[in-house]
């Protein structure tokens, strides 16, 4: 296990010597999965960073893929399952006609869901971020004071920021890291402005479970914030990106 900036350093090096991994896990969070076993980070739900100060999040050389800041359920209770059932659509992923809605959500403007002749956006206000349909209708939100709680228990203004060439697919799937930076100065006040300027996306990600006991129900895979990190040795807001290899 690792606890501070020199031990990562020192244990990313020694992984970066080691060629190609495979994957300890299939599909897109491989990644991640795959770095934290190697640095002996134990896999956890927990809202605080991963060691010491810093949250690790890792990526995929060339990949377009977004980086995943935090998932927060919104408010009120239930509306998870009120977003699904109002905005859903059937999935060919389904033997059944349930709803699933998978959708990557903005300020910048209203996202089309499917077929289903709606859309959603991001509107911000003094006191809360929230999803309105296109009559302007609320249908879930964040106070400002919740999301800042959870940023501020995640990040303690710097992360790490992993990046490795891929190849296969699936459970055969390899990793070989090659670069990591320490990124600094990201804070709440960032975040909300990014995700004011249609910057930083909420993804939702509403699937059904498909067992005998909870066949059709609703299941929130996370609804995220997520970003797109052009990532250069030294890089303005939302932070400064630091070389470490």
């Amino acid at each position: 296990m690792i606890h501070t900036l020199d031990d990562f350093i020192r244990e990313y090096n020694k992984i970066c010597n080691m060629g190609w991994i495979r994957t300890h896990r299939s599909g897109p969070t491989g990644i991640g999965k795959t770095l934290e076993d190697l640095l002996g980070i134990q896999e956890n739900n927990i809202d605080g960073p991963d060691f010491g100060d810093y949250e690790l999040k890792s990526c995929r050389l060339g990949s377009n893929s977004m980086l995943t800041i935090f998932t927060k359920t919104p408010q009120p209770r239930g509306a998870i399952n009120t977003l699904r059932m109002t905005f859903g659509y059937s999935s060919d992923a389904y033997n059944n006609d349930e709803k699933v809605l998978h959708a990557t959500l903005s300020a910048a403007g209203f996202t089309s869901i499917a077929n289903t002749g709606h859309s959603l956006k991001i509107s911000c206000s003094p006191t809360q971020i929230s999803i309105i349909d296109e009559a302007e209708t609320e249908h879930a939100y964040w106070t400002r004071e919740a999301l800042r709680t959870a940023f501020q228990k995640k990040y303690k203004n710097k992360f790490i920021y992993a990046k490795a060439q891929a190849q296969g697919s699936g459970k055969d799937e390899e990793f070989k890291f090659v670069e990591a930076y320490e990124v600094s100065g990201f804070n709440y006040d960032s975040f909300v402005t990014l995700l004011e300027q249609g910057k930083i996306y909420v993804d939702l990600r509403i699937g059904q479970y498909h067992d005998d006991q909870k066949d059709g129900q609703t299941h929130d895979h996370g609804t995220a914030f997520r970003c797109r990190l052009h990532h250069r040795r030294h890089q303005g807001n939302p932070g400064t990106a630091g070389f470490l290899r």
